[in-house]
């Protein structure tokens, strides 16, 4: 059973990258996390290449944009772009509120994100770890905590193991009036007793 879909989407891409491998491996794992789009900001990849790890062939299933530069770069409206970066002023993931709608960003692991991308972001995170993790690892990291925040599943126990299962589906009742029932909500034997 697959946990209630969250509410808003998500879109990650990548900028300045050109191992066409680690930017296949991401498509894949977006796709399989649900993103509603993916991008590319400079990037120099290979698409045919890109396919030997992304076997799911995600930009048949989910759109791929490409940019040439941080500048040219569009979102939809009321999307906030969040930085995936080791700065020493980033938040660390475990301690970050995922935005709703978002975009999330990686930079090439020698190089990092550039001044204008990093400009453009509204936040900017961290993995907290040593040294730079591989792209896709990273980009799984960040989605894989987006969807725990995010997604409908059952408390932790406190003790090792696993828990009850997960909450319902939240449901509509009836509505609800106020004041007084409108004639068009009335049932047929509401106007015979009175």
């Amino acid at each position: 059973m697959h946990p209630a879909r969250p509410r808003g989407y998500f879109g990650i891409g990548v900028e300045g990258v050109s191992k066409s491998a680690n930017v296949g491996a991401l498509l894949r794992t977006a796709h399989g996390f649900g993103a509603a789009f993916c991008f590319t900001v400079g990037a120099g990849f290979d698409t045919r290449a890109s396919r030997a790890a992304d076997t799911a062939d995600a930009p048949s299933h989910v759109p791929l944009f490409r940019y040439a530069s941080a500048e040219t770069m569009a979102l939809p409206e009321r999307c906030v772009l969040v930085g995936i970066e080791l700065l020493d002023d980033s938040t660390d993931l475990p301690s970050f509120r995922h935005p709703l709608s978002a975009a999330y960003v990686l930079g090439p692991e020698r190089s990092g994100l550039s001044a204008p991308m990093l400009a453009r972001c509204r936040h900017v995170v961290r993995i907290p770890t040593r040294f730079a993790l591989n792209l896709a690892v990273a980009g799984a990291l960040v989605l894989y905590d987006r969807m725990l925040q995010h997604g409908r599943f059952a408390e932790r126990l406190v003790a090792s193991g696993g828990a009850d299962p997960a909450p319902p589906a939240a449901s509509h009742g009836p509505p609800v009036f106020r004041r007084h029932k409108p004639s068009w909500a009335a049932k047929p034997s509401d106007d015979t007793e009175a």
